[in-house]
């Protein structure tokens, strides 16, 4: 099945995709409560039975979940690493082989389709296109095969980044951390894993990954060239805590899916950083398309009153 959450008026409603309806889940404005009881699929064969449609092309997406209880990023493309570390004139650190490595990202922060606001303060607004898994059932120190069986469905992610403001604050050691948390994209459905079991391959599913800036493609790669799967992901995350419901776990960016990379590898002129009014479109083939329109940050709020706001 393929679930949506989207807003109708001042309402916010849960449905299931069927062709190009909706079927709309009654009563349901988030799949958080259907995922941690277990009747997310129930719910969404009623809704196919027994609810009215609402035209898909008629709505906006927003995040399946609401907030989710925790947000893991992690470093899983050996293509997009190799890439950057290149950049600065090195080899991949052998310990990326022994453990995929995350940092945890602002649950608060997450949206769906729309307007996306630039990270405060920064000059080198980018896009992070990525693949997310979201758990569906508790577990702590699981294998690999039970972190599997624990995803609910895989969305799109896109990891928006302040370059500058991470860079600076990269500095003290300590994350990404401002430059990572003004916004993060999850959607625009949740897409149950038998949707796409007949493309599974390797360490991931034979499923395009594009992005496009205005319409010019920025990004093209194959979730199956992943080199950590998603159920080592998850059991990795699990070792000695728990993953609970609702747990968003992304893969990190793609080989080719970021300015960041593809500046470091063709040239700043040929990719510039985002700017107000660009349009950015992130796809996954059988996952669907984050279209998302940048515009200006808030304003900095001087932290003293002698100190510059930036």
């Amino acid at each position: 099945m393929k679930f949506v959450r989207y807003a109708e008026g001042n309402a916010v409603r849960t449905g299931v995709v069927d062709g190009d309806v909706v079927r709309t889940i009654e009563g349901v404005s988030d799949l958080l409560p259907l995922i941690k009881d277990g009747s997310l699929r129930a719910a969404g064969a009623t809704a196919l039975r027994y609810s009215a449609g609402v035209p898909l092309d008629e709505i906006v997406p927003l995040s399946p979940i609401a907030t989710p209880p925790t947000v893991r990023d992690f470093y899983a493309f050996e293509q997009h690493v190799r890439a950057g570390r290149a950049s600065r004139g090195r080899t991949i650190d052998p310990a990326w082989y022994e453990a995929p490595v995350f940092y945890f990202s602002n649950p608060y922060a997450v949206l769906g389709c729309g307007d996306v606001r630039m990270t405060p303060g920064t000059e080198a607004f980018d896009f992070e296109l990525e693949v997310a898994a979201i758990v569906g059932r508790a577990g702590r120190d699981l294998t690999p095969a039970e972190a599997e069986d624990h995803i609910v469905g895989y969305c799109v992610l896109n990891d928006w980044s302040g370059r500058d403001v991470q860079r600076r604050e990269m500095r003290q050691a300590m994350g990404p951390v401002k430059g990572k948390d003004t916004a993060t994209g999850l959607g625009p459905y949740l897409v149950t894993p038998d949707e796409i079991a007949d493309r599974k391959e390797g360490n991931g599913h034979r499923l395009e990954m594009t992005c496009t800036v205005n319409g010019v493609e920025y990004s093209r790669a194959l979730w199956s060239d992943v080199y950590w799967s998603f159920g080592e992901m998850i059991a990795y995350a699990s070792r000695g805590t728990e993953v609970r419901p609702g747990d968003v776990i992304g893969s990190g960016t793609c080989g080719t899916g970021c300015i960041l990379e593809l500046s470091q590898t063709h040239g700043a002129d040929a990719y510039p950083w985002l700017k107000p009014g660009d349009k950015v479109s992130a796809t996954i083939e059988a996952l669907g398309t984050l279209h998302n329109t940048v515009i200006e940050p808030a304003p900095i709020t001087p932290l003293r009153p002698t100190q510059p706001p930036a």
